[in-house]
């Protein structure tokens, strides 16, 4: 295996670890540790969280985007691929494709979150913590956390079948 394929394999677990265990903190401890009390300056602390994970989640992105492609190169994927129906309908070639599908699912939910959503949630939850509006902006922000997650387990699971062949 060559040096830079075996870097560019272990940046991009490390950018997926990072990523996906950024994200699982955020669910599984800040926003729990949020709603278990009230809190006066949760939004701002939210705001301020989601801000800087935001940078973390894009450089991640856009790390697992080059060396994805990198990845997929050096296992001798080509663009031509792409449009072999043999190869899109083989089990690598669907996986891959999933995989692919995921991943472009993954920027759009994301995108919606840390762009939109998220940030007037934030800004609802700080100006009026017991509002409506705050409520349904918080139950959306969850929602597309929830399917992030979702998106990343599934594309984990993905990944494992590239390298490792489909289980069926």
């Amino acid at each position: 295996m060559p040096t830079l394929y075996f870097l560019s394999v272990w940046l991009h677990i490390l950018a997926a670890t990072a990523w996906i265990g950024g994200m699982a903190f955020l669910v599984l401890v800040v926003v729990p540790w949020l709603r278990a009390a009230p809190r006066a300056n949760a939004g701002a602390f939210l705001t301020e969280t989601g801000t800087r994970f935001r940078g973390v989640g894009w450089a991640c992105f856009a790390i697992l985007l080059v060396t994805g492609t990198f990845n997929l190169w050096m296992r001798g994927i080509r663009l031509a691929h792409f449009t072999d129906p043999a190869w899109l309908t083989s089990r690598p070639g669907l996986t891959v494709v999933v995989k692919l599908a995921l991943f472009v699912a993954v920027l759009g939910v994301s995108a919606a979150h840390d762009f939109s959503i998220g940030p007037r949630a934030a800004v609802a939850i700080e100006r009026a913590p017991g509002s409506a509006e705050a409520a349904a902006l918080r139950r959306s922000a969850s929602r597309l956390g929830r399917a992030n997650a979702v998106l990343a387990l599934l594309l984990v699971g993905a990944a494992v079948m590239i390298v490792r062949g489909v289980p069926w």
